[in-house]
């Protein structure tokens, strides 16, 4: 049995948390690699519903649960959704949960600055969540970022943040703000430090000893492959890696410790934010698969822009990050339509594209080229066989096989955990 990764492979809100919480039931350890609280993941299990947007969604069933140095870390964000999940009587301990003491953190000057920059942006706001994420990574690689075992050495801190506000103090003069506070800074982190370093510790050897002993490991990736910062719509991406080729620099473990790479795509498209989006139905199919689909993020409560699958870039996402099979998630929300229908291929002035051109401006004038299939008047909620599902459901499974050249391992038919069909069973490999 081995390892297994789990990434969007489309523009986030794929429906990871699910399958993630689904595939942890058999896993030994769910390490989260990148990203921030920007990500969501929304677990239903019964009754119950669970938002989760730092921790790992293993978290849930006990599972023990890693965050790892390639996530950057806002404290006291961490903080709230502990104490929250503590409350719906989810059992948070270090023993459960374990935090790389190499993780960059968050601070408010990441969250002002974040603001700051999409207010004077005008028309070219990226639609951040104004987390402070893509602010923290810049100091992270600009080698000025306070990490977590920087907690443990709060009497050592003035060289760092010399550093970190000489950037600061420079980038809020120029939006006509006071420099830092740097003794309020402290006293913050000060009074956050307990709480952070109980769970901290070297993680990578935490892994490194789990690959030794056989263990199964489940690593999971937030948004999705098209928001990667190399292979998406630049400039409308986030600030990291989301591909399956940074799970060993983001959690401290060789490449080949990825295993199986699950890429998680819905039966249709979404996107939160600004950026292209060849298939956007701004209409009433739009406004039927969002209502249906609810369609809303999990962090920010935006509204999902919503349109027809887009088999060109799932292709895409799929040959970039190595995706060995996709789990298709929320099929059920196409249940009642007449015909259905699949983007193939674009055109851009008259000239034919079979994948989504890097700049911007070619991107927004992108024309989607579709093949409709006929709908299925049956419905596929709560289906956890191929026997439950319509005969044209099938055939729409199939083709989108073809389209993006990699197989279906796993169909979801409904938030609930259970309601999954198991075509390939990834931890087999």
């Amino acid at each position: 049995m081995g390892n297994v990764t789990v990434i969007g492979a489309q523009w986030g809100d794929e429906g990871k948390g699910k399958i993630v919480d689904w595939l942890a039931s058999r896993a030994d350890m769910v390490v989260r690699f990148q990203g921030g609280h920007n990500a969501g993941h929304t677990l239903v299990v019964g009754n119950q519903t669970y938002k989760l947007s730092l921790l790992p969604s293993g978290i849930v069933r006990g599972t023990p649960s890693v965050i790892g140095n390639g996530v950057v870390l806002d404290p006291w964000a961490l903080k709230a959704e502990v104490e929250r999940i503590r409350e719906q009587g989810v059992d948070v301990t270090p023993g459960v949960l374990r935090i790389a003491e190499t993780c960059p953190l968050i601070l408010p000057i990441h969250r002002d600055l974040d603001g700051l920059r999409e207010d004077a942006s005008g028309a070219g706001k990226i639609g951040t969540t104004r987390r402070g994420i893509g602010p923290a990574y810049e100091d992270k690689v600009g080698r000025r970022a306070i990490r977590v075992c920087d907690l443990a050495h709060l009497g050592e801190l003035e060289p760092l943040l010399d550093r970190l506000c000489a950037h600061h103090d420079a980038l809020r003069a120029g939006f006509n703000e006071p420099p830092v506070d740097r003794q309020r800074l402290r006293n913050d982190l000060a009074e956050i430090a307990d709480f952070v370093l109980s769970f901290a510790g070297p993680v990578w050897r935490d892994l490194d000893e789990a690959l030794r002993d056989n263990k199964r490991i489940l690593f999971e990736g937030a948004q999705g492959v098209l928001l990667d910062v190399d292979h998406g719509t630049y400039p409308f991406v986030t600030s990291s890696n989301t591909v399956a080729g940074t799970t060993g620099s983001g959690s401290g473990i060789g490449p080949s410790g990825a295993g199986f790479v699950l890429g998680i795509v819905k039966a249709y498209t979404t996107r939160v934010g600004s950026g292209p989006f060849p298939t956007e139905q701004d209409n009433e199919v739009g406004q039927k698969l969002g209502e249906r689909g609810h369609e809303f993020g999990t962090v920010t409560g935006r509204k999902r822009r919503c349109g027809w699958f887009d088999a060109v870039l799932v292709r895409q996402a799929v040959a970039v990050s190595g995706v060995t099979g996709v789990a298709l998630t929320k099929l059920d929300v196409l249940d009642g339509f007449e015909t259905v229908r699949i983007c193939t291929g674009y055109r851009i002035g008259g000239k034919a594209f079979d994948y989504l051109p890097p700049h911007a401006a070619d991107q927004a004038r992108v024309e989607p080229v579709y093949e409709e299939i006929e709908g299925w008047p049956g419905s596929t909620q709560g289906a956890r066989s191929w026997a439950d599902l319509p005969a044209r459901a099938i055939k729409y499974v199939r083709r989108v096989e073809e389209l993006i050249r990699c197989p279906v391992a796993l169909v979801s038919t409904s938030p609930q955990r259970d309601d999954t069909i198991l075509v390939r069973d990834p931890f087999a490999g």
